[in-house]
């Protein structure tokens, strides 16, 4: 029997699938999910399609798989071959070129082709649950599209919160509220050390909070470009089970998604529901030239961490993703990995994997 999950919003929520997977399965497991990183890993605006790729195997009509091999088309940039090197499952390329439509038609055959008897959604934090006027909401679309596309494809299908509010866009207590409490499973550390190895270069902050989380981190953590402060409690572990009925008569986007039949109407879509597109976000911070970032980590540079760490602590932040930290000094996705490996290698006692502790936690 083969486990079918589909990744919501992609990017880290295909590594929280595999987190989840191998803490609750044995069976073969295929992971769908859009490849939609962020710009610090391919700077070109939205989703990627499979044009924009090489070396995909083709698994049906409308179905290709993502191997150790698959090399993204420059100057796109993709997390996920490398992902399929690295955990025990097999990666589905999702194409949301034709919209909700588009995507059921993959997923319809996909489920056929494995003989899948169900499939989950996997949503890291919460907004496959949004209602579209969250004043904190930043991701909708990509969520919104996984749910309204799973409609009708054949096999029952549930929807998987992990780590309600961990994503910084719809507080913890909104998303319990919304999703229940009928608990799947509760991550603990040996889950999150399985996939510890991933979070050396992966970039996601969502489901690195999740890993971390899972080992006991107890706190506010501090994300993204704009600092948003997060709250890791008892609940931030759990993953939370509803059906799709359910989520979709909470999601008022996925609802109007239904019949979108490319990826320019599903976001013209969002800007009416929603008022924004985040593909509008990314293309806007696309054309602003970075400058010239330094090629190596100089004492200025861990001085300037140490400084923001300081600063971070006086205001009742415990922790900062390692993505935060390379945002906040303006370095590149390549810098990031050096100036992680640096910090942990001269104050280990900061580090609660994957993410960096304020203060010494050891």
């Amino acid at each position: 029997m083969t486990r079918l999950y589909v990744a919501a919003g992609g990017g880290g929520d295909s590594l929280a699938a595999a987190i989840i997977h191998t803490a609750t399965s044995t069976e073969p497991a295929h992971i769908a999910t859009l490849a939609w990183d962020r710009l610090l890993i391919d700077p070109l605006p939205g989703p990627r399609s499979p044009s924009d790729f090489t070396g995909l195997r083709r698994l049906g009509e409308h179905v290709t798989t993502i191997t150790s091999d698959t090399r993204p088309i420059p100057p796109a940039g993709s997390t996920l071959p490398r992902l399929a090197a690295e955990i025990d499952a097999t990666l589905v390329l999702l194409d949301p070129t034709g919209g909700a439509t588009g995507l059921r038609t993959q997923l319809r055959e996909l489920a056929s082709s494995l003989a899948a008897p169900r499939a989950e959604i996997i949503d890291v934090g919460g907004d496959a649950l949004a209602h579209g006027d969250e004043p904190g909401l930043r991701s909708p679309l990509a969520d919104a599209l996984a749910l309204s596309a799973c409609q009708d494809i054949g096999i029952p299908v549930d929807v998987l919160i992990a780590g309600p509010g961990l994503d910084g866009e719809i507080p913890e207590d909104q998303v319990l509220a919304r999703a229940g409490d009928r608990i799947a499973t509760r991550l603990h550390r040996a889950d999150a050390e399985r996939h510890a190895h991933v979070f050396d270069w992966h970039p996601s902050e969502a489901t690195a909070l999740l890993a971390a989380a899972a080992r006991g981190a107890r706190g506010t953590a501090e994300i993204r470009d704009g600092g948003l402060p997060v709250a890791l409690t008892e609940h931030s572990s759990d993953v939370h089970r509803l059906a799709l009925t359910r989520a979709l008569a909470i999601n008022t986007p996925a609802q109007a998604l239904r019949h979108t039949t490319s990826l320019h109407q599903a976001e013209e879509t969002m800007r009416t529901l929603c008022g924004f597109s985040e593909i509008d976000y990314e293309r806007a911070k696309a054309t602003r030239t970075p400058p010239a970032g330094p090629t190596a980590i100089t004492k200025d540079i861990d001085d300037e961490a140490r400084a923001y760490e300081r600063d971070a602590a006086a205001r009742g932040i415990d922790f900062l993703t390692f993505r935060r930290l390379a945002e906040v000094l303006n370095l590149s996705a390549t810098m990031t990995g050096h100036l992680r490996a640096h910090l942990i290698a001269t104050r280990p006692a900061h580090h609660l994997p994957p993410i960096w502790a304020t203060r010494p936690i050891r």
